[in-house]
């Protein structure tokens, strides 16, 4: 099954570039829409209802970390992806702050784009081993959200938060536990409601933060 995808970046040529990119792999992904401002990805997402939205941080008409904000509490069944040229550590932060579904920089290589692009599909992070590694460290810096006590979960679903921060699929924690994958889907949505996260990446973070793993 393809990805359903929308564009949303205000440089035309990097977006019609982006588009014509996937389409080439139209075995892969679909792109169903695009925009140019944060508004208009907006729209689009109550419109198209994408299983993706790949956007750019800077844009007119609100920015992109604004329009990530309003999707998640309108449309929360859409992935949104920043994929941006700032590497500065607030903008990840908050992007991942506000439940973004990834965190991308780009000048990233293609096949790893789509190699990310479908993990989100299987709710993994869109996030390069590099972008993780400054982010868990942003967070055991002083970085924190308003959650839940890691007291409230259980003895599994704490070995399930350790290896999902420790950068473990949801097949490899499955086969680490000798669980199956469904059960550790569960088991990560029962962690995300109890500590009032929206998604792994948030989730990583905190245990990170907590003293739950190391950064190394």
């Amino acid at each position: 099954m393809t990805i359903k995808i929308v564009v949303a970046d205000d440089h035309k040529l990097f977006r019609q570039g982006l588009i014509g990119l996937m389409r080439a792999h139209d075995d892969i992904v679909e792109v169903i829409g695009e925009a140019s401002t944060g508004q208009e990805a907006i729209r689009l997402a109550h419109q198209l209802r994408p299983d993706v939205i790949l956007m750019d941080i800077q844009m007119p008409d609100g920015n992109g970390l604004k329009a990530l904000r309003e999707i998640r509490q309108q449309v929360p069944e859409v992935a949104v992806v920043m994929l941006t040229a700032s590497e500065l550590d607030e903008h990840l932060y908050e992007a991942i702050r506000l439940g973004a579904a990834g965190y991308l920089l780009k000048d990233l290589d293609a096949t790893e784009l789509f190699d990310l692009l479908g993990g989100v599909t299987r709710q993994e992070v869109a996030m390069t081993r590099a972008m993780a590694s400054r982010l868990l460290k942003i967070m055991a810096n002083g970085g924190g959200y308003e959650t839940g006590s890691p007291t409230e979960l259980t003895e599994r679903e704490t070995e399930v938060l350790q290896l999902l921060a420790q950068g473990a699929s949801n097949p490899q924690i499955a086969e680490e536990l000798v669980i199956t994958v469904n059960t550790v889907k569960s088991h990560i949505s029962h962690i995300l409601a109890k500590l009032q996260l929206e998604n792994r990446t948030q989730a990583a973070a905190y245990a990170v933060q907590k003293g739950m793993v190391s950064t190394e």
